[in-house]
């Protein structure tokens, strides 16, 4: 790739040669889990949309170099939002969607966020109003920003950025752009929520990385269950369908039977998704397709099962990603056994995608309740899973729940029928 080319140099030159063509495609499931009717948006319309987006940033004060948080579903919303931050010279630092008011608030503090950019609901949350309750705590949130309906008051309107019109243009960045950051993700360590910045450069590397294993064609269209909340999901679904230039299908959750669906319909790309569901999905979304499992939890039997049309990628916390095609034996790359042998990090619990720090872990649940334990079991599928006990563990979720924690913690003392 050329020397000083952008993320959003990219989307331009994919914009310019495919005008018209597919460049966003919406889950068909959305009104299960957030607002509005499934978008599908080719180049032309995705560009103007992202620099509206930008300019409703810049028209808020909003300056260059600010961070905005970004939480949002894995929609069209999430990329046209990300690129457009990107577009307005600020820089995105997108979380998680299970992140609650105590790790938002930690991380975003922690960030130097001065905006948040998220949904009116993500299936039965209200992610304004949780938003509206981060920026009561954090002071330098100077604007809450979201998509969807029946927003409190206070919070700014985005669904008009897809009604099309003009928009001023995009600030000149000065100096070397591939240096510069534009990213923002977090890293759970045992100390607590760190930033992590990322550069142009970084950003394109790791995905150039993911793309090349791959082995896409121009124009190749992408279904990813892989959101862009990570170094992870930004490396193996966003830089390599900026690369590719095809049209990029989102799916959010995991519903197997609409994902294998839109699969089959799609042919000679890649589909992206979590390399423990391999084994469950990987006959039955393969036909032309590549696909690309990205591993947070260990091999398991679906890896060492011989599968063929497989590119394992491994992040390395949030700083870089490796990527391997499966030779003629159809099983892993020996570094990416080695690299998956390595996830995790000392006082850290990893449940899939999520990780916690112990001791943060052990403080919020002693808080609601100082006799309630919490401990990680193994998980085939999620590496670990979290089981909590108490003398009443429907009141110790429900405290947990408003204080702000994830509900992976507070899910882990849901009751549990007894056979």
């Amino acid at each position: 790739m050329s020397a000083g080319l952008t993320l959003d140099g990219l989307f331009r030159r994919a914009g310019v040669r495919n005008a018209q063509a597919p460049a966003l495609v919406d889950p068909p499931n959305r009104v299960a889990f957030t607002d509005d009717a499934p978008r599908a948006l080719a180049f032309a319309q995705a560009d103007r949309a992202i620099s509206a987006f930008a300019a409703t940033l810049r028209s808020l004060g909003l300056s260059t170099g600010t961070i905005v948080g970004l939480q949002l579903p894995n929609t069209v919303e999430s990329v046209i939002a990300l690129l457009g931050i990107v577009r307005a010279g600020m820089v995105a630092a997108p979380l998680p969607v299970l992140w609650r008011r105590q790790e938002m608030a930690e991380a975003l503090r922690n960030a130097g966020a001065k905006a948040i950019v998220t949904a009116a609901r993500i299936g039965g949350t209200r992610h304004a109003e949780l938003a509206m309750e981060v920026a009561a705590e954090l002071f330098p949130i100077r604007q809450i920003c979201a998509f969807g309906d029946d927003l409190p008051d206070g919070v700014v309107p985005l669904d008009g950025v897809f009604a099309g019109g003009t928009a001023e243009p995009p600030p000149r960045r000065l100096g070397d752009v591939s240096a510069q950051v534009i990213a923002m993700t977090f890293d759970v360590t045992a100390d607590g929520i760190a930033a992590v910045p990322h550069s142009q450069a970084q950003l394109l590397e790791a995905g150039v990385t993911v793309y090349e294993a791959s082995g896409l064609a121009a124009d190749a269209p992408l279904l990813s269950t892989i959101p862009l909340s990570s170094f992870g999901g930004l490396s193996v679904t966003l830089v390599p369908w900026l690369i590719a230039g095809g049209a990029l299908h989102l799916h959010h959750g995991f519903d197997a039977n609409d994902f294998a669906a839109r699969s089959a319909a799609m042919s000679d790309g890649a589909v992206v998704l979590p390399g423990p569901a391999l084994g469950a999905l990987a006959n039955a979304v393969a036909g032309s397709n590549r696909i690309v499992a990205l591993w947070r939890a260990p091999l398991g039997a679906a890896a060492q099962t011989p599968l063929p049309n497989i590119i394992d990628c491994v992040p390395f916390g949030e700083t870089s990603v490796i990527a391997a095609a499966r030779g003629a034996d159809d099983l892993p790359d020996p570094a990416v056994v080695e690299a998956v042998a390595r996830i995790g990090k000392p006082g850290t619990v990893a449940v899939g995608a999520y990780q916690f720090g112990q001791r943060a872990l052990d403080a919020a649940v002693a808080a609601a309740d100082p006799t309630a334990v919490i401990a990680a079991l193994p998980d085939a599928l999620l590496g670990n899973r979290l089981a909590g006990h108490a003398g009443d563990a429907a009141r110790i979720a429900a405290g947990l729940a408003a204080r702000g924690a994830n509900p992976l913690v507070a899910h882990a003392f849901r009751p549990r029928s007894v056979s």
